[in-house]
């Protein structure tokens, strides 16, 4: 356990901000819910400037605690998710900026999603730090935050008592970033799995995953075929029997799948592959050759070959990625 982490007292404030956004709020909250299921010994509490928000979806939100009346101590969370921002000059109230700075001279801990990442910069808070936001908002907060050090390529970034998130559903990959941190990988593999989440991202995973790309298209017996590698990444196929999944013929597939995705079906399947070793080998301590069984490579030699090919490093060198430090 990490400095940034000792004498975690369990205890989760979440800001509700008026416009939040409810998959920021939502995800990272049924996260800390479901490990605290587990005996993770979490405890949410929901704050706002006011009570019966409206959230950007229309929902109303009702039952918070009001700021003044909560103090959060050393060791609390702070989880902010993020609001829809409106563009004005106040993107946040000042008693909400001087509850999360008070919340951080505390002792406490602060984690945005999204562009909750505006509120911990109008406190200050981001002042010399590695962050991030959604990837759309980065170019904006360089402009409005000039000393925070925004990170273009990362689904979440701690920095010492201040981690940031990404866009969305990346909320939950901190989440669980945060769970792993506080209560070890254990817990935090029990919790992907009770939220059946395919694949655990870590932070330096880029915003948009292989397993992500190449799905915004309407074609239903290409999609068969990306679930179908994706769901045996360990097995090997042939086109006639992908072609199969898809109910098209070989030249069919070759052509339909190229189309909607710039790529052909095998391709597409290696990076998929290349995507979960890289996963496998960062956040696990399987053997090499452990790591290639699992991902349909013959051996580890092979894999070796094509990490290296891919990364440009071995793949010893994505067993300890460096994370920057302030």
């Amino acid at each position: 356990m990490s400095d940034e982490t000792n004498g975690c007292t369990g205890r989760v404030l979440v800001l509700v901000l008026p416009e939040v956004n409810l998959l920021d709020l939502g995800g990272p909250v049924q996260v800390f819910d479901a490990a605290a299921h587990f005996g993770g010994g979490y405890r949410l509490e929901y704050v706002g400037e006011a009570d019966g928000l409206r959230s950007a979806q229309g929902l109303q939100l009702a039952g918070l605690a009001p700021l003044p009346t909560t103090r959060p101590t050393a060791g609390d969370l702070v989880l902010v998710p993020g609001p829809r921002l409106t563009g004005s000059d106040r993107l946040v109230e000042p008693a909400v900026v001087r509850w999360v700075r008070e919340a951080y001279d505390a002792g406490a801990r602060v984690a945005s999603v999204c562009t909750g990442a505006a509120v911990l910069g109008e406190a200050g808070l981001l002042d010399g730090r590695f962050c991030t936001t959604h990837w759309s908002l980065t170019s904006a907060m360089r402009e409005r935050y000039p000393r925070a050090r925004v990170r273009e390529a990362a689904l979440y970034v701690h920095d010492g008592r201040i981690s940031t998130s990404a866009g969305i559903s990346s909320g939950i990959d901190l989440a669980l970033s945060l769970v792993e941190r506080d209560r070890g990988p254990e817990l935090a593999a029990r919790v992907a799995r009770e939220l059946v989440l395919y694949l655990r991202r870590d932070g330096d995973a880029t915003q948009i995953s292989p397993f992500l790309l190449h799905r915004d298209h309407v074609q239903p017996a290409v999609h068969r075929v990306q679930d179908h590698l994706a769901q045996h990444l360990d097995a090997a196929f042939t086109l006639r029997e992908l072609a199969g999944v898809a109910g098209l013929s070989p030249r069919g597939l070759t052509r339909a799948f190229t189309a909607v995705t710039g790529i052909t079906p095998f391709a597409y399947q290696r990076q998929l592959r290349l995507e979960r070793a890289r996963c496998l080998l960062s956040g696990t301590d399987l053997t090499v050759e452990a790591v290639a069984a699992r991902c349909g490579f013959r051996d580890a030699r092979q894999l070796r070959r094509v990490v290296a090919e891919a990364f440009g490093v071995p793949p010893s060198r994505l067993r300890a990625p460096l994370r920057p430090t302030a």
